[in-house]
């Protein structure tokens, strides 16, 4: 089974399209930014997700293309909060406990809600997968957003999952995408914990 994952991802990458590989450079600068904490992960990534809508849409990965819609509306939303009116970005923490529920329960939510409509409103032939790769994302954005370390935890939980749907799509890019977002990932969520204990020194 996995030799035949390998194989196909080798034939997929063999025809990679321009849209494809331009959407990913920009997602690969996205997760960059993100990994050393700065802004312009926000105008990287809605390059990203303009391209990744229509790529998706021709894949049949509805769950996905709502959650581009969902990132969209988080990055908008996570901009304006890194920004600030006062020209200050948003200080990275550690998720609180009623912050981490949410973030829970909108897995557990947007998992039921996603499967449903999937199942009953497309022609999704991996609703239970899609949904689920979707949803955790979902809580992550949400704690980025907020610039909280946990989001790393639970963007990853998607990413693991989301690698093997990709190579099944068809988009090998985007697989691999994915899994320099997890290694990624891996680095952010201990360089944030690093800028989370200079703030405690400096107060």
């Amino acid at each position: 089974m996995l030799q035949e994952y390998f194989s196909l991802f080798e034939e997929q990458l063999l025809q990679i399209s321009v849209w494809e590989g331009i959407a990913v450079m920009f997602g690969v600068l996205e997760v960059l930014f993100a990994k050393f904490n700065k802004v312009w992960l926000y105008p990287c990534g809605l390059v990203n997700i303009i391209i990744t809508v229509f790529l998706f849409f021709e894949a049949r990965l509805y769950a996905e293309i709502l959650l581009q819609m969902y990132y969209l509306a988080m990055s908008i939303y996570g901009w304006f909060l890194w920004l600030k009116r006062n020209g200050k970005t948003l200080s990275a923490g550690y998720s609180s406990p009623l912050e981490w529920k949410i973030s829970i329960g909108i897995v557990f939510i947007f998992f039921s809600v996603l499967y449903v409509f999937l199942r009953t409103c497309t022609n999704s032939d991996v609703p239970l997968w899609d949904s689920f790769v979707s949803a955790a994302a979902w809580a992550g954005m949400w704690l980025l957003a907020k610039r909280k370390i946990e989001n790393w935890i639970l963007l990853n939980i998607s990413n693991f999952f989301a690698v093997p749907l990709l190579i099944h799509k068809g988009l090998a890019l985007y697989a691999l995408l994915t899994v320099i977002y997890f290694i990624i990932a891996v680095w952010g969520y201990f360089d944030w914990k690093k800028i989370i204990a200079k703030q405690k020194i400096n107060g």
